[in-house]
């Protein structure tokens, strides 16, 4: 099958699972380091943790300098307090139970400072009255509609006193503006310049109109991954680059420009040939993630294979050279989305140099740890 040259080829696969998902150490810190050279260092770089929810990985950051993270759960913010991050931005407003289960992190983890963002002035108060009752100042951002209208509040007046509400309030501190442009997927790169000046140029005049009432705001976070390079070049703007970390092939086919390293690979194998022109491998929508059309991988190695369709189990495969493989030969896939891919795994196998070397767990998987 695949030359055993290849970087993500394992030197023995009989007594590993299929399907499973490994992740190579190695490629993980020169993403890293690659992260850090295209930010110009770690003071303006807040990573997003959601993509691999690994303490291992949180702690090769930390190694590498990088001090300031974003999360979307509690779980995951409950995880960088125990990594000992020392500043944790929990982005995704809190509601219902989580207001109480964000103060707990508080509470629990007063080494670490644990902040997280409103859009709504119904937010603002049940966050704030907890937030006296507890005798606690609560460090909130204010998230801001930047064109993805997924969440936040539009960049006009309404964000204004909701941002003042904020800064006046005397259980809250008012940390500064939140904008993720998740919407914008130009491949050209010129192309996705231009459209994220254009998203951030509202950002950018709310925060210089608060400031002419007074209100200094020290820090915008501001994108993902594919405009973090972008964002990276302003001045007080933090950049929160996830994907990157272990990377895929969804990113790589539209994002050329960011030369970021696949690091983390399927492992499956032949279930069943039921014709002479398909196979049937253990991959899926239970080992990969789903949500796109076909393909959902892409299958390393010289082949012609061409995915049709995808139950829980199965992927099935359609191929003229079907008589060239036997039930159970096994294969390496790269997802095409490798964030909810993570997610399926209570654990993932770490391979360096063709060896298993371990296993690190995804311990921000479900979505409480204790808390």
């Amino acid at each position: 099958m695949e030359s055993p040259k290849e970087w993500y080829t394992l030197n023995n696969t009989e007594n590993k699972i299929s399907p499973s998902l490994i992740v190579y150490p190695d490629r993980i810190e020169k993403n890293i380091q690659l992260m850090i050279k295209i930010a110009g260092g770690t003071n303006f770089l807040r990573p997003h943790i959601k993509t691999h929810k690994i303490a291992e990985i949180v702690q090769l950051q930390l190694a590498y300098g990088i001090h300031k993270f974003k999360c979307a759960t509690i779980s995951e913010a409950e995880l960088l307090a125990k990594c000992n991050v020392k500043d944790i931005l929990l982005a995704l407003q809190p509601v219902g139970v989580n207001v109480s289960r964000f103060f707990e992190l508080i509470e629990k983890y007063p080494n670490s400072k644990i902040s997280t963002l409103i859009d709504n002035q119904a937010s603002l108060h049940e966050i704030a009255e907890m937030a006296s009752s507890k005798k606690i100042m609560a460090s909130i951002w204010l998230d801001v509609n930047c064109g993805m209208n997924r969440t936040g509040i539009l960049p006009n007046e309404k964000a204004i006193e909701l941002y003042k509400a904020i800064d006046d309030n005397p259980n809250l501190k008012a940390e500064g503006l939140h904008a993720y442009d998740g919407h914008i997927h130009d491949s050209d790169f010129n192309l996705r310049k231009e459209a994220c000046d254009k998203a951030f140029s509202p950002v950018q005049k709310l925060k210089d109109e608060l400031e002419k009432l007074g209100i200094a705001i020290k820090t915008i976070v501001a994108g993902g991954s594919p405009t973090f390079p972008i964002h990276c070049k302003r001045k007080n703007v933090e950049s929160s680059p996830g994907t990157p970390i272990l990377w895929d092939q969804g990113y790589a086919n539209a994002f050329p420009d960011l030369k970021f390293l696949p690091a983390a690979v399927l492992c499956t194998r032949i279930i069943s040939k039921p014709t002479s022109n398909i196979i049937c491998l253990d991959l899926g929508h239970k080992a990969v993630a789903s949500e796109m059309k076909l393909p959902r991988v892409k299958i390393l190695g010289d082949n012609d294979f061409k995915q049709i369709s995808q139950s829980e189990e199965h992927l099935v495969i359609k191929t003229n050279e079907a008589s060239k493989y036997t039930i159970g030969d096994f294969f390496y896939a790269i997802p095409i989305h490798i964030c909810p891919t993570v997610a399926k795994y209570k654990s993932v196998l770490t391979v360096v140099d063709g060896e298993s070397t371990g296993s690190w767990e995804v311990a921000a998987r479900d979505h409480k740890i204790h808390i």
